[in-house]
């Protein structure tokens, strides 16, 4: 066991070392700020994924650090988890790890596009091969097409969870919808040795979709589901 740790610890290193120094995406000529952002250390439980860094993101070299993430730890905390604490032990990154730079329209962040997604994607792919993480939390919707099909409406989304058993996980990095079971509530039934991904709006203050009150009603029902889970696995 201690040497699937080192092995574990060791391999997420090197990871981190390939994040930092990597330039894909600005050698194939796309307008990033190069500087992959993440945080955690192998052995976390949890896993959060989003979209892609911020400015604010890039500038202090931690995920979810500006408006957003106060939004998103207001729903974390409701959830049972303390954002020191959840930074501390948990894991965090994105589709994309680099800062994609202002949208041609000057309203917000650019959204990566389906190439920088691919190019990014092994990383990803192999962040939750280290990390195994038993809960998987995807936040706004390029993370959330991770799992759930382009098709589905974020309001068909939100509150509810996909189960993946542990037959399905024997290639870690298998996020496929088919692989799951999308399910509105907790099942404390299920093994613990699967996993489950919850899906979350994105936090961003120039997202309108959360203020609406019965989007608010379907975040509430998300953050309900995430603390069973926590309680019931210890997360």
């Amino acid at each position: 066991m201690l040497d699937c740790v080192a092995m574990d610890v060791k391999a997420l290193a090197d990871l981190h070392e390939e994040l930092r120094v990597c330039r894909l995406c600005l050698v194939k000529g796309f307008a990033i700020v190069p500087g992959a952002v993440f945080r955690g250390k192998a052995g976390a439980r949890v896993m959060v994924v989003g979209q892609a860094p911020g400015v604010t993101e890039v500038e202090a070299k931690r995920p979810f650090n500006a408006g957003s993430g106060r939004r998103l730890f207001q729903w974390l905390e409701a959830a049972g988890w303390q954002e020191e604490q959840f930074r501390a032990e948990q894991y965090m990154t994105a589709v994309t790890k680099c800062y994609p730079g202002r949208s041609k329209n000057g309203k917000g962040d650019r959204v990566p596009s389906r190439a920088e997604q691919r190019l990014c994607r092994p990383f990803l792919d192999r962040e939750l091969a280290i990390i195994r993480p038993k809960l998987l939390i995807l936040v706004g919707r390029l993370a959330i097409q991770l799992v759930y099909p382009a098709r589905l409406r974020l309001d068909e989304i939100i509150g509810t969870a996909v189960y993946f058993p542990p037959a399905s996980l024997a290639n870690p990095a298998n996020l496929t919808w088919e692989a799951g079971e999308c399910l509105t509530r907790f099942e404390p039934e299920r093994s613990p040795n699967g996993r489950w991904v919850v899906p979350l709006p994105h936090p961003s203050g120039a997202s309108l979709w959360p203020n609406k009150p019965q989007n608010q009603v379907l975040i509430t029902h998300a953050i309900d589901l995430l603390r069973q889970i926590r309680e019931a696995w210890g997360l």
